[in-house]
C-alpha cells in the first residue's frame, strides 16, 4: 500500500480536506500492515481497490465516512476492522466524527 499514491487518488476521486485524505491513507497503511485483509479476503489492500470500495459507499459522503463505511461492512463480515475506522482527524476536529 503507497500511502502517498492513495493520497493523490483520494484527492482526484473524493472531496475532502487534505488532513481527512492523511487520516484515510494511514489507516489504510495501518490496515495493510496488519494483514488482516490477506488473511480474510484473500488478497491485500491496493490502491485501486481501495478506491473501487470507497466508490460503493453512499453519495454525499465524505471521504471519511466513505473509509468508515467500507470497514463497517468488513467488520460485518469478518469482525475486527473497527479498529481501523477512523475516528479524529488532525486539524479537522468535525471530520473525525463523521461515522
Amino acid at each position: 500500500m503507497d500511502r502517498q499514491r492513495l493520497e493523490k487518488a483520494l484527492e482526484a476521486e473524493f472531496d475532502g480536506t487534505e488532513a481527512e485524505r492523511r487520516a484515510v491513507a494511514r489507516a489504510a497503511q495501518d490496515l495493510a500492515d496488519s494483514g488482516r485483509p490477506s488473511r480474510d479476503r484473500g488478497h491485500g489492500l491496493t490502491v485501486p481497490g481501495v478506491i473501487d470500495h470507497l466508490g460503493d459507499a453512499p453519495d454525499g459522503s465524505s471521504v471519511v465516512e466513505r473509509w468508515n463505511w467500507w470497514l463497517g461492512a468488513l467488520d460485518a463480515a469478518y469482525g475486527g476492522y473497527d479498529y481501523f475506522t477512523v475516528r479524529f482527524v488532525e486539524g479537522d476536529e468535525q471530520a473525525g466524527l463523521r461515522r
